[in-house]
């Protein structure tokens, strides 16, 4: 989507975008001062080539009148200032990059740690990674290579017109046609240039999330022969993202060319003035060609001022991407009350949830429910009834449109966000494990206790599998632990539950999808993890709720029917028909789900 007039009307000046940017990169104020004196060494020797050729063609050729050493010895030494110079100016503002693209990352980390969970339904992991990691890095060592090259050529320019001035200052005022001129090039330029940044940006963010999808989903593509498809959607995305590449590389292509035919122009009219006042004014041979060269040397810093359009306004769109992201995401709302360990009493009055406040999309229409410290309930209902969002409002990770959740007689908004997580562990269908050793996923954000590890290990019966390993609890995991089964993956969620001793267990689906021997052995684990603990069950296997203490049967995100497995059969309700209909559905021998 293309940005609005208004919007660009609105946008702060190019001056103001830097200096918020210094928030970030001003920090090393002593490499900054570094960089730039070094800048302006660099910068001060440009003329001085210029200024050298007026005594060696003046004095140089006749004998006697410039030592033989003086030029040579002269020119080693230019250059090696010089060098250094560059050498030091380069090394400083590589440093500022390196280190405010630290501090920016760091910090959009942490922003999304604790940002509002609606932004994960907002924006794909594919636009938040290339965000954080790439935007950043790019935008900072592109803005910071252009001031490098702005503050280089800035002061060489600058040297070599006070050089020129010096010399003729008459002659050097009609050097002030290039101002104007290239002011309107550089600025008419960059703004297209911005606005296509912004568009490939976008474009660059949708190709990716193609390519996420497809990998996350390439069993199921190529179950349906969807690769054909597939490609038609990557490459349509692909064509618009090299169509506005081609833009880019256009407006910033004919920055140049443009510029420098303005400073031909210029520089051809001072030539000619130049040479006609040779003879008049009785230049000598050393002056003419020291101020001719002095004028010609302009070309190249001109040039390359023009050609920092294009770093700048990319350095900028990225980097300002990653600080819209910590200006607009909000971090998820808490209060601040705490206690060590809670009873595990749990309360909902008159709770909704409506999906994206729509009325007619209520996951949940105003459910009541207590739940006793030590309880173990257990949630039945079809599908889309709104056993999970109920189980979710708990640890805050779905938020209720109306009503209250309480903890301990203290409602959820009321906590402070990490002491009311540490009161839950949960174990799902959706196993999720991190790039780590076991160990270190077993005591995910906890201090790692080796040999509590080993237990929790071996009480989610997991650890004949673990002997097993290579490096035992110090083997890594890889991507998500899919070299593990899915029976070893719960387990393996059951360990870390375990790990964790939270007084509230929340068990969604954790036994689905599994083969018999693997359900036996998860739930032998999950007996052992629910002792004393108050625990929530979301499930359709009918061996993991019919010992719970209390059934609760949802429908349309309303609570129909309550009580004991024996209790709700005899009420030939909703319960009952759904036992039936799981009875008459299992296969010879399986397991019977709701």
């Amino acid at each position: 989507m293309q940005p609005s007039p208004a919007a660009e009307s609105a946008r702060p000046t190019l001056t103001r975008r830097l200096a918020r940017l210094m928030t970030w990169f001003g920090g090393s104020r002593h490499w900054w001062t570094l960089g730039l004196v070094c800048a302006l060494i660099a910068a001060v020797t440009e003329p001085l080539m210029a200024a050298m050729l007026k005594p060696l063609l003046d004095r140089g050729f006749t004998r006697g009148q410039l030592p033989l050493w003086a030029i040579p010895a002269a020119v080693i030494l230019l250059f090696a200032v010089r060098g250094l110079a560059q050498f030091i100016s380069q090394y400083a503002l590589a440093r500022i990059a390196n280190e405010g693209m630290q501090r920016l990352r760091r910090v959009l980390f942490q922003r999304l740690l604790a940002a509002e969970l609606a932004l994960f339904s907002r924006q794909s992991a594919s636009s938040l990674s290339n965000t954080v990691v790439y935007e950043v890095q790019t935008g900072a060592l592109l803005l910071v290579q252009a001031l490098l090259g702005l503050s280089r050529d800035g002061f060489t320019l600058i040297a070599l017109l006070l050089y020129l001035v010096y010399l003729n200052w008459k002659l050097t005022l009609i050097v002030g046609v290039l101002v104007p001129g290239v002011a309107w090039i550089i600025k008419a330029f960059s703004k297209r240039l911005y606005r296509l940044t912004l568009l490939g940006q976008q474009a660059t963010d949708e190709l990716a999330y193609v390519v996420e999808e497809n990998v996350l989903a390439h069993r199921m593509v190529r179950l349906h022969n969807a690769e054909a498809s597939q490609t038609r959607r990557f490459d349509r995305l692909s064509h618009d993202l090299n169509r506005l590449a081609v833009k880019s590389t256009i407006a910033s292509a004919a920055t140049t060319p443009l510029t420098q035919i303005v400073a031909a122009v210029a520089l051809s009219a001072v030539v000619m003035i130049a040479l006609w006042q040779s003879g008049k004014q009785g230049f000598t041979v050393g002056g003419f060609v020291a101020y001719i060269t002095a004028m010609l040397m302009l070309i190249a810093p001109i040039r390359r001022l023009a050609d920092m359009t294009s770093p700048i306004t990319r350095g900028l769109a990225a980097l300002e991407r990653g600080l819209a992201l910590i200006d607009e995401v909000a971090p998820e709302s808490q209060g601040s009350f705490r206690t060590p360990r809670v009873v595990g009493r749990i309360e909902l009055r008159a709770v909704h949830v409506n999906y994206r406040g729509a009325q007619e999309a209520r996951a949940l229409d105003g459910v009541s429910l207590t739940i006793a410290p030590g309880e173990v309930v257990a949630f039945v209902g079809p599908s889309g009834s709104g056993k999970t969002t109920l189980v979710n409002l708990l640890p805050r990770f779905v938020l209720p449109s109306a009503g209250e959740v309480l903890l301990d007689g203290h409602a959820v908004a009321d906590w402070e966000l990490k002491n009311l997580r540490s009161q839950f562990a949960m174990v799902s269908q959706d196993v999720v494990m991190l790039n780590d050793t076991l160990a270190a996923n077993v005591a995910l954000g906890a201090d790692l206790d080796r040999d509590r590890v080993l237990t929790c290990i071996a009480a989610a019966n997991l650890a004949v599998h673990v002997e097993g390993l290579p490096q035992g609890i110090d083997t890594v995991l890889g991507h998500n632990a899919t070299q593990l089964s899915g029976g070893q993956r719960q387990r393996l969620a059951i360990a870390r539950a375990l790990y964790k001793d939270a007084p509230v267990l929340l068990l969604d689906e954790a036994t689905s999808a599994l083969d018999t021997e693997s359900e036996r052995l998860v739930q032998e684990a999950l007996q052992r993890l629910m002792r004393n603990r108050t625990t929530l069950i979301v499930a359709h296997r009918l061996s993991t709720i019919q010992h719970a203490d209390r059934i609760v049967v949802m429908e349309h995100g309303r609570i129909v029917e309550q009580g004991s497995h024996a209790q709700l059969m005899a009420l030939e309700g909703l319960y009952s028909r759904l036992q039936a209909h799981a009875v008459r559905s299992a296969p010879e021998g399986g397991e019977p789900s709701l």
